[in-house]
């Protein structure tokens, strides 16, 4: 199950009245949240609106799964992709282990890190999964061209077999490229965005490889589905899209995500790109300026309540924490007596699972009690089914926030121009007059 308590959301309150504004706002705002559910629902037949992630749970894993049983010769995978081609798969990775390949993601261009990765791997028993839906991405195209480059070297035309590519089924430059060399590919559906395709081959290939249970994520990401179909008293990620979005309104501009968990210490870089690209934006739909959106902050318990929650209780009243805890460990340590450290009584015999789950609640409470909004999404465990259900749920929650912001959340054109200068920059055709500006304003690489 997953589940998620408000009982801290009002920032007004303690005690047992907490959570009444929070009931009453709640049904102030359902008459908005059902259109937004119905405007979402409208749009899903068309392949503009992007709105493909929606229908991911649903595909059949097995062609991932077939390529993954093949391709078990293969100790190390190369993951070569950047922001939403590879946040999701590396916090679902990191959080779920598996018993396959070890993923490397190589997700920026610092020469220092990719030669050393390089350096350490035997290319015969290294796969190259190169994602890029175009195939234009500057990042993820220069570290292929120097993996191509390092298998041929090593490997002859034997090369062929390792590398598997993730692209657009029709168009793009690595599509073409695939074909001619006769690759293994797998597609990025058109009406899919890089933050929202976790669930497609991008994420869904790399964790098959990895050992992961792909299959459960995808159950666990239907029961997401099924809860933002129903109506708003039983609809979680129109819930959680409320609270962020009237915490924004009374100037809670900043959303903290905050799992209790080492192993979820990746999900919150995933999650700022989701909610950094989806809703910052200058436009609403109407075409009217308004430069809006939560400024996304990650954190992990309980090694962050010794360094940002004296922030989060103390400091300006601009932050909304959200909280992710599960219920049970898949493992714990009792914490044994030891004689001579009696002051350290009250841990004897208690569990770390405990201790753990002790420090999330005292955390939550005492920035309630300091009048600072929180609420908790309470995973059963943390395993592939809730991991995915989490993951989709938050998905949901986005695209809820861009029908209560009036904004389109699954475009990102403040990213755009940043890569044409970086084009301009390098010389590439077609960016001449770019090149030109750049060069006028003394910029240089």
């Amino acid at each position: 199950m997953l589940q998620v308590d408000f009982a801290n959301i009002d920032s007004s309150r303690v005690g047992p009245d907490r959570g009444v504004e929070w009931e009453r706002e709640l049904a102030a705002a359902t008459p908005r949240l059902r259109e937004a559910r119905e405007a979402l629902e409208a749009r899903r037949g068309d392949p503009e609106a992007m709105l493909g992630w929606i229908r991911l749970p649903e595909a059949d894993p097995a062609p991932l799964l077939d390529y993954a049983a093949a391709a078990s010769w293969a100790r190390d995978v190369l993951v070569l992709g950047i922001g939403g081609s590879a946040l999701g798969a590396r916090a679902l990775a990191a959080a779920l282990g598996g018993a396959g390949a070890r993923l490397h993601f190589v997700d920026n261009v610092e020469p220092e890190p990719v030669a050393a990765l390089f350096d350490g791997l035997d290319p015969r028993t290294t796969l190259v999964n190169v994602i890029s839906k175009s195939g234009t991405t500057a990042e993820t195209m220069a570290a292929f061209l120097l993996a191509l480059d390092w298998l041929r070297r090593a490997l002859g035309d034997d090369w062929k077999r390792h590398v598997v590519v993730t692209t657009d089924p029709e168009k793009g430059i690595l599509r073409p490229f695939a074909a001619r060399h006769d690759l293994a590919s797998f597609a990025v559906p058109p009406d899919v965005g890089g933050r929202f395709s976790v669930f497609s081959p991008v994420g869904l290939l790399p964790l098959a490889l990895a050992g992961v249970d792909v299959a459960a994520l995808l159950r666990g990401a239907r029961q997401a589905n099924a809860s933002a179909a129903r109506e708003v008293a039983e609809n979680l990620p129109a819930q959680t899209a409320l609270a962020q979005y009237l915490a924004w309104r009374k100037g809670q501009r900043i959303s903290v995500l905050m799992p209790y968990s080492s192993r979820l210490a990746l999900l919150p870089a995933w999650f700022v790109q989701l909610h950094a690209e989806s809703l910052g934006k200058a436009y609403d739909r109407s075409g009217s300026r308004v430069h809006l959106g939560p400024t996304p902050l990650g954190a992990v318990g309980a090694t962050d309540q010794h360094s940002q929650v004296q922030l989060f209780r103390e400091g300006p009243f601009d932050k909304l924490v959200v909280f992710v805890r599960h219920r049970q460990a898949d493992r714990d340590l009792e914490l044994p007596a030891e004689e001579g450290l009696e002051e350290l009584a009250y841990l004897f015999g208690k569990s770390l699972f405990t201790l753990l789950s002790a420090e999330a609640a005292a955390t939550a409470h005492a920035l309630a009690a300091a009048r600072r909004p929180n609420y908790t999404i309470f995973l059963d465990r943390a395993d592939a089914f809730h991991l995915g259900w989490l993951l989709q749920h938050l998905m949901w929650q986005t695209a809820y926030l861009g029908e209560l912001f009036d904004v389109n959340a699954f475009d990102q054109p403040g990213v755009e121009l940043g890569k044409q200068y970086t084009y301009a920059l390098l010389g590439r055709p077609g960016y001449e007059e770019l090149a030109a500006e750049l060069k006028r304003a003394g910029v240089k690489p």
